[in-house]
């Protein structure tokens, strides 16, 4: 298959799943009255489909349009991304303390821990394809974005023990903990996006 092709389609398949993922976890979350950590996770979601999306537009646009214009047009979108991912943070961590102070217990969800599970399974093997063909085309663009999925997979991880915890022991205070790690994974994927941006030639 083309690497350009391979790449395209898996951007696709990057916003499809991470699309459906973030509004299951977001209903997961309004379900388990208030889940932080699921709703800040199902928004991450969606930052994840939005970066996608800009895959889809960069390799669809391949060939069509000149080198100058794609790089302007990807360099406005990655820093667009960026501020989303602070603003993101900014109302988790509000969200996160906000439950901590006024002890807003959230209810168990094992509905949520199954989302985590799943991801858990997928997103790894979408990290390997995206690394792996981005390597072959030498695209920093495309491997910025397969390590916004290896991310996901921690925050998985991280959202798998928040909800087990809170499901198995009763822990509430684990949900809004894990809703604070959230925090710190968007933080760093902010800055590590404009970053990467700035190192683009």
């Amino acid at each position: 298959m083309d690497l350009n092709k391979k790449a395209l389609l898996l951007s696709y398949f990057t916003v499809g799943y991470n699309a459906i993922e973030g509004i299951v976890s977001i209903i997961a979350g309004i379900m388990a009255s208030g889940s932080i950590a699921l709703i800040g996770f199902g928004l991450d979601s969606f930052i994840e489909s939005l970066s996608g999306g800009i895959m889809i537009w960069r390799f669809r646009k391949h060939g069509k349009v000149s080198e100058e214009e794609e790089e302007k047009a990807e360099k406005i979108a990655t820093k667009l991304i960026a501020s989303t991912f602070f603003i993101l943070g900014a109302y988790v961590l509000y969200e996160s303390i906000k439950k901590l102070w006024l002890r807003e217990i959230p209810d168990p969800s094992l509905f949520g821990i199954v989302i985590a599970i799943v991801s858990i399974i997928v997103m790894p093997f979408l990290f390997y394809a995206k690394y792996k063909t981005g390597k072959k085309l030498n695209s920093k663009s495309l491997i910025a974005d397969s390590k916004e999925t290896l991310t996901c997979t921690f925050l998985s991880v991280a959202l798998l023990i928040g909800l087990g915890l809170n499901y198995l022991f009763k822990l509430w205070i684990a949900d809004p903990i894990v809703g604070l790690i959230v925090v710190i994974f968007l933080v760093r994927e902010g800055f590590e996006t404009l970053e990467e941006d700035d190192e683009k030639i």
